[in-house]
């Protein structure tokens, strides 16, 4: 019973009914977990950095078997030839040992660590910027997505009245051919273009469905209908918010190559040991337990290393290169935001040259059909007229959905909050 009821409910559970509804589902559904996972990722290698820095502790247990009596610890002169003078004292030799102990090691000063937190936290930043901006061009998707979506409702909308009129139109033309007052030519190209319609109409449904599917494959919800959205802010001039993550991409580029050649400089350890051993002594098999331990300080000074050198050439090539990208899509932002700024006055003028045509043409379409049902306009003529309304009122919808699509791109690249400009 539960599971049908889970099955039933299933449906309602996904319809959206609204923008903000399918702005909560985008950020709940994979794209964006994937982004929220490498931010979670390079948060963790921060932290790595930063434990670098600690001292590193290690317990080891272990038992050796030799093929000659071995040292146990290291064993002063002086005091080995007092144990070989009596026998009876137990030497630290033996061909089994068992040894337990703990040892560690530190870094004091290695430059190289401390420019890598740098860079680790300048790629936590540039994952950040890059999840936000991924949010905001999945968000416009939806938005634009979802404007295409109303103007396919409403054209079918229009054609749906034109199939009507069209309809209407056969119905009196059926009568004039069966009374012979009309040639049955006059129905045929009615007929066609009732046709034509509903070929119209099986396009449109086709691209509803991939309208569909781009919908739910970013936010798991599957719309039946486009949901209701209106402007309730405009986009904001500013910085290209857009160029965020490549911009802390460069500044890890930068420290990278800093890395690279700190990595030639000299660097101080710390390391130290205990260990516990156990064995019988091979000189007369007593039992014998010794116990070691040393602490001391390494400074590793780099002499010749080429390799290092290649390294921090790759790391400079790979900076240009970010920079020479980076000025490429400032280029191309530049150039794309004045073309869809001044687009915006166009698209606002055309929508209202479009409303004023629709209005024009359907006072014509009227008189046409008087005309044509009183037999003073060829049927030619006639469906011209009921076209031409059609197309006006597809131009319309189209440019409504343009100016929606244009909107969300100018807000991807300023970077705005695209959830305080649509509801």
């Amino acid at each position: 019973m539960k599971k049908l009821l889970i099955a039933l409910a299933l449906p309602w559970l996904l319809a959206a009914q609204s923008i903000p509804e399918l702005f909560s589902a985008l950020k709940s559904h994979a794209q964006v977990k994937a982004d929220s996972l490498l931010v979670q990722k390079s948060k963790v290698q921060t932290d790595m950095v930063e434990s670098s820095l600690y001292p590193k502790i290690d317990i080891f247990v272990s038992y050796d078997n030799y093929s000659e009596a071995t040292g146990m610890i290291p064993v002063a002169p002086n005091e080995l030839l007092n144990m070989v003078k009596d026998q009876s004292v137990a030497q630290p030799f033996s061909n089994n040992i068992y040894r337990a102990g703990v040892k560690f090691s530190m870094p004091i000063f290695v430059k190289s660590l401390y420019t890598i937190a740098d860079k680790a936290e300048a790629m936590q930043r540039s994952a950040k910027a890059k999840k936000y901006i991924n949010i905001l061009k999945n968000e416009a998707l939806v938005v634009g997505t979802n404007a295409n979506f109303l103007y396919l409702v409403f054209l079918k909308k229009s054609l749906d009245g034109k199939e009507r009129s069209l309809l209407e139109t056969r119905k009196i033309l059926q009568i004039k051919v069966d009374n012979g007052r009309s040639a049955a030519s006059a129905l045929y190209k009615i007929n066609d273009s009732l046709n034509e319609v509903a070929i119209s109409k099986n396009s449109i449904d086709l691209q509803k469905k991939k309208l569909i599917s781009t919908v739910e494959s970013l936010t798991g919800v599957r719309l039946e209908k486009p949901v209701s959205m209106e402007y309730i802010g405009c986009f904001k001039k500013g910085e290209f918010v857009s160029l965020k993550p490549l911009q802390e991409k460069i500044i890890a580029d930068r420290v990278t190559m800093k890395i690279q050649k700190e990595k030639l400089y000299p660097a101080l350890y710390a390391h130290g040991s205990y260990t516990f051993s156990k064995a019988d002594a091979y000189n007369n098999g007593n039992d014998i337990n010794e116990q070691y331990g040393n602490i001391g300080l390494v400074l590793n000074i780099p002499l010749l290393e080429m390799n290092q050198y290649d390294s921090i050439a790759v790391a400079n090539i790979t900076l240009q290169s970010s920079q020479v990208e980076l000025e490429k899509f400032r280029d191309e932002l530049t150039s794309q935001t004045q073309m869809l700024e001044s687009s915006l006055s166009l698209l606002d003028n055309s929508l209202k040259l479009y409303k004023q045509s629709i209005e024009n043409k359907q006072k014509l379409l009227a008189i046409a059909k008087v005309n044509y049902k009183s037999g003073r306009l060829a049927t030619e003529e006639y469906l011209r007229y009921e076209d031409a309304v059609v197309a006006q009122e597809a131009n319309l919808y189209k440019t409504e959905a343009t100016k929606w699509q244009t909107e969300m791109q100018l807000a991807v690249i300023y970077g705005n909050n695209i959830e305080e400009m649509v509801r």
